[in-house]
């Protein structure tokens, strides 16, 4: 496939932009690619894992709120929140409480979500299944509760009771 830009070299880059919900395919070489400024992987200016990360931290709240933050710091490891940012990885498994206020919006805004759920096969551990159906009923009772919808909420506390009950004999 040749350059859709200047149609006299092969195409080397290909990506995809979506703008405004209208997605749009480029195609071009990399010598195109430069002149245009796009960021081309393996170069100074290219993507990396470091630079998405290191740009989601700047659109943290603490970062954009203008004061100037005090230097978070694990306990563990000594690992500063802004050399996070500059490496993209934690120095211990303690950074992930350490940190937890300004990585909680990041992970959820990434992830959609703070908790890892994963994936569990039905057939392999029904309890773990068990669980998590109990951890939704429960969460579906609070929301009948606000809403003061008791009779819904009394039909789910009693199932709530029935599969703990059913957990605990196995």
């Amino acid at each position: 496939m040749l350059c859709q830009e200047c149609g006299k070299r092969p195409a080397s880059l290909h990506f995809t932009k979506i703008i405004n919900g209208e997605k749009t395919e480029y195609h071009i070489c990399e010598a195109c690619a430069r002149e245009r400024g796009e960021a081309i992987p393996g170069t100074s200016n290219g993507f990396s894992i470091h630079n998405l990360i290191s740009g989601l931290l700047d659109f943290t709240p603490a970062a954009t709120v203008g004061s100037k933050p005090a230097e978070l710091r694990c306990g563990q490891c000594g690992l500063t929140y802004s050399q996070f940012g500059k490496l993209g990885r934690f120095g211990c498994s303690a950074c992930y409480q350490y940190f937890s206020d300004r990585l909680n919006p990041l992970l959820k805004r990434v992830h959609g979500n703070v908790v890892h759920v994963g994936k569990v096969p039905r057939k392999i551990n029904s309890e773990i299944q068990g669980k998590r159906e109990i951890e939704r009923l429960k969460k579906e009772l609070q929301k009948s509760v606000e809403k003061e919808e008791f009779e819904t909420a009394a039909r789910i506390r009693d199932k709530i009771r029935e599969l703990e009950k059913k957990n605990a004999s196995m």
